[in-house]
C-alpha cells in the first residue's frame, strides 16, 4: 500500500512539487510544510512543526524527526541536479547542539563548489559521494541542530564490487 501511494505522489503531475513533498507520508505524518523551494532545489527550506507527537521529554523536538526529514534532502538536490544517475544518502550525522524548542526549519544551500565538485568526480570517475552541511533552526534564528550528509551519486544499475 505505502508503495503505491509513493507511485502515486511521483506520477500526478498535476501536484506541484510542494505538494508531492508535503504529501510524501512521512512528512505529511510529521506535519512538514514547505517554506521555500527553488525549481532545481539549489534552496530549500522545510518547516518542522514542534507537536505533542515531535515532542520529546524534555519539551524541545524528538532528534528522530529532525534525521528523518534532513534524511532524503541533500539526495534528492543531487538528483535534481544529475539526472540518470542513482543516488542515495551514504551517511548522515547530527549535531544537537541546542534544543529544539519551537517549530525547525530545515534550511539547505547546494554550494557551487560542491556542485562544480561533483560535476567534475562524474565526469572524471563516473560517481561522486559529495557532503553537505546544512541545519534545523528555532524560530528565533538560532540552529540548533547541525546536519551533515554523504550523499552517493552512482550510475543506474551501480553494484558495489
Amino acid at each position: 500500500m505505502p508503495s503505491n501511494i509513493l507511485k502515486l505522489l511521483r506520477r500526478a503531475r498535476f501536484l506541484s512539487t510542494r505538494h508531492r513533498i508535503e504529501w510524501y507520508p512521512p512528512f505529511w505524518l510529521m506535519g512538514v510544510k514547505v517554506v521555500e523551494l527553488e525549481e532545481n532545489w539549489d534552496r530549500v527550506r522545510l518547516r518542522l512543526p514542534l507537536t505533542a507527537l515531535s515532542r520529546n521529554l524534555g519539551d524541545s523536538m524528538f532528534g528522530g524527526y529532525q534525521a528523518a526529514v534532513a534524511d532524503p534532502v541533500a539526495a534528492i538536490a543531487c538528483a535534481k541536479q544529475f539526472p540518470g544517475y542513482s543516488v542515495w544518502t551514504r551517511s548522515l550525522s547530527l549535531d544537537f547542539q541546542h534544543p529544539g524548542s519551537s517549530d525547525l526549519e530545515l534550511r539547505f544551500e547546494f554550494d557551487a563548489g560542491v556542485k562544480e565538485a561533483i560535476r567534475i568526480d562524474l565526469e572524471k570517475k563516473g560517481r561522486s559521494t559529495p557532503e553537505f552541511e546544512y541545519g534545523l533552526f528555532r524560530s528565533d534564528g538560532v540552529r540548533c541542530t547541525r546536519v551533515h550528509c554523504r550523499v552517493a551519486i552512482r550510475p543506474r544499475g551501480y553494484r558495489k564490487a
